[in-house]
C-alpha cells in the first residue's frame, strides 16, 4: 500500500471542519479522528485486514482481498466507511465517493468514535491498538524468518479456529480468585517435637523434612482439581497449561489480545451501527445537506438501511430503537402509570410533553450493550411497528418460511442469536481427566445441540495444541454425550449427566 495520506484534499478538509463542528454541537463526545483518503484497491487491502494497515501474514486477508475486490469489481459491494478504535481513532474514505458521500461518512464515523470512547463496553481496550498490531506483524515475521512460513502459518490456523474461545465476560466480572482469596493454604512439612534445640538436627534432618514436603507438595498438586472452577477462556488456559514453546506461546497470546480487542464491537453491533446512523442522519438532514444533494442523499441512506427478506439489518434494528427510544423519553412513555395503562387508544396517543428523550439516549449510549439494549428496550409495540418475526426451516412444507410473530418469541430468539454471539459456551473443566493428562472440556447446553461436525474439527484443534487427547462432555438429541479425539480418531460414547 501507498503511504498514508496525512493530510485531505482542501475541500474535504473543509467539509470535515463543518462536519465535526455539528457533530460537538450535538453534544458527541469524542477522540480526535484522522481522516485518510484511499483508492478502491488500498481501501479492500485495509478492509482485508480489519481496518489496520499492518496485520501478521496470514493467508485469510488475502482471501477476503480477493473477495471484497471482486465484489467491487462486479458491484455487488461496496466500501463507504472503515473507522478503528483507537486514540486518535482513524477512519478511511473512498476516493471516488462523491461529497455528499464523505460528508456522510464523516457524520456515521463520528458517530462511531462517540461510541468507542464513552461506551463501557470499550473501556478496557487498547487505545493503541494500531501500534500494538504493528508490533504483532513484526513478532510473527520475524518467527516466520526463524521457522519457515508454512510451520508458523498452521499453528496461527489451529489459533484462529479457536479465537471464540474466550471469555466474552471476563473484562468486566472478576472469576478467579486472588491468592490471599484461596482458603486451602499449602500444607507445610513437621517434624517431630523437641524441646533441645541443639537437638533439632539430628531428630528432623533437613534431607527428611525436604522429602516430607515433596511429597505433600505433590500429593496436594494431585488432589488439587485444575483449573478448580471451570475456565470459560479456554485459550488462557491453553496458554498457561499446555505444553507450547516459546514462539507457540507468544503466537497463541497474539490471536488471543487480538481477540479480546475485537470482541465488543460484536457486543456492540446493534447499539453502534444504529447510533452511527442516527447521528448521520441527523446532521445531514438537520445540518449538512444541501438542496442539490438531498437526491442522492436518500438514495445511499435508504440502501444503508434496506433489508432483505430472512436477514437482519443491524442499521435498521439500531437506528429504528434508538429513535423510538428518544420518542418514548420525549413523550413519557415509561414508567408505571403507562405500563398500568391497558387502553390501548390511550397509550397510543400518550404524550407528557417531557422532551428526556436526547438526554435518555445519551445515557443508554454509555451502559449497555447489545443484549441488555434489546432486552430493555425491545418493546411489544416497537415489534408489531417494526413487524418483526423469526423463520426457519419447515421440515412439513419443505421451504423456509415465517415461524413465529408472537413477540416473547421474536425477542427470544433475538437474545438467543446475541447472546454470546449465538456461539456454544465451552470450558475447561479438568486439565487432568481420569489422571491421564487429558483435557476435558464442557458444552452449556441451552437447548441447541452442537454441530458435530464443528465440534469435531475442534476437538481436534485444541488436541493439537494440548497434545494430549481432548474430551467434550455436551448433549445429543437430549441425552448426555462424551466426544473425545485421541490424535488419531474419533470417538462417543453416551453418559449421565
Amino acid at each position: 500500500m501507498s503511504q498514508k495520506q496525512t493530510h485531505l484534499p482542501a475541500h474535504l478538509h473543509d467539509i470535515r471542519v463543518q462536519v465535526e463542528r455539528y457533530a460537538r454541537e450535538y453534544g458527541l463526545d469524542f477522540f480526535e479522528t484522522v481522516f485518510e483518503v484511499l483508492g478502491f484497491d488500498e481501501i479492500n487491502m485495509v478492509a482485508a485486514y480489519g481496518g489496520f494497515p499492518n496485520r501478521y501474514p496470514h493467508w485469510r486477508f488475502g482471501m477476503e482481498y480477493d473477495r471484497l475486490s471482486k465484489g467491487y469489481e462486479y458491484g455487488l459491494s461496496k466500501i463507504y466507511e472503515m473507522v478503528i478504535n483507537n486514540d486518535p481513532s482513524y477512519a478511511y474514505l473512498l476516493e471516488s465517493n462523491m461529497d455528499v458521500d464523505q460528508k456522510l461518512v464523516m457524520a456515521h464515523v463520528y458517530g462511531h468514535v462517540d461510541f468507542f470512547k464513552n461506551n463501557f463496553m470499550f473501556r478496557h481496550t487498547n487505545r493503541k491498538m494500531m501500534d500494538q498490531m504493528a508490533n504483532h506483524a513484526t513478532r510473527v515475521r520475524r518467527y516466520q524468518d526463524r521457522l519457515g512460513v508454512e510451520k508458523v502459518e498452521e499453528f496461527i490456523d489451529r489459533g484462529l479456529s479457536l479465537e471464540n474461545l474466550i471469555d466474552y465476560q471476563s473484562p468486566y466480572v472478576k472469576r478467579r480468585a486472588e491468592r490471599g482469596d484461596r482458603a486451602d493454604e499449602p500444607q507445610l512439612a513437621r517434624g517431630l517435637k523437641t524441646d533441645r534445640e541443639y537437638m533439632q538436627d539430628y531428630i528432623n534432618p533437613p534431607e527428611f523434612l525436604e522429602e516430607q514436603q515433596r511429597r505433600l507438595d505433590e500429593a496436594a498438586q494431585r488432589a488439587r482439581k485444575v483449573p478448580e472452577r471451570p475456565e470459560r477462556d479456554v485459550l488462557l488456559f491453553l496458554l498457561e497449561h499446555a505444553p507450547l514453546e516459546d514462539w507457540e506461546r507468544d503466537v497463541l497470546a497474539i490471536l488471543r489480545d487480538e481477540a479480546y480487542y475485537f470482541a465488543p464491537q460484536g457486543q456492540t453491533k446493534i447499539m453502534n451501527e444504529g447510533w452511527a446512523t442516527y447521528w448521520h442522519s441527523t446532521i445531514m438532514t438537520q445540518k449538512a445537506l444541501t438542496a442539490a444533494e438531498l437526491i442522492d442523499y436518500a438514495d445511499h441512506h435508504s440502501g444503508t438501511l434496506a433489508t432483505s427478506p430472512g436477514q437482519l439489518n443491524p442499521y435498521k434494528l439500531g437506528v429504528e430503537l434508538w429513535r423510538d427510544i428518544e420518542d418514548r423519553w420525549n413523550k413519557g412513555r415509561f414508567g408505571k402509570d403507562y405500563e398500568d395503562c391497558d387502553s390501548y387508544e390511550e397509550r397510543r396517543g400518550w404524550d407528557r410533553k417531557l422532551g428526556l428523550g436526547r438526554e435518555k439516549i445519551f445515557e443508554v449510549r454509555k451502559h449497555y450493550n447489545d443484549v441488555t439494549f434489546i432486552d430493555e428496550f425491545l418493546t411489544l409495540e416497537f415489534c408489531l411497528a417494526q413487524r418483526l418475526f423469526t423463520y426457519g426451516y419447515s421440515e412439513k412444507h419443505q421451504r423456509w418460511e415465517v415461524l413465529e410473530r408472537d413477540f416473547k418469541k421474536v425477542k427470544e430468539k433475538l437474545l438467543h442469536m446475541l447472546t454470546n454471539f449465538g456461539q456454544p459456551t465451552i470450558a475447561v473443566e479438568d486439565g487432568n481427566f481420569e489422571n491421564r493428562g487429558e483435557l476435558l472440556l464442557i458444552h452449556k447446553h441451552d437447548g441447541v445441540d452442537l454441530k458435530l461436525d464443528y465440534a469435531r474439527d475442534t476437538l481436534a484443534h485444541v488436541e493439537r495444541i494440548w497434545r494430549r487427547p481432548v474430551n467434550l462432555v455436551t448433549r445429543v438429541d437430549g441425552r448426555g454425550t462424551l466426544m473425545r479425539f485421541d490424535g488419531r480418531e474419533h470417538s462417543d460414547r453416551k453418559i449421565e449427566l
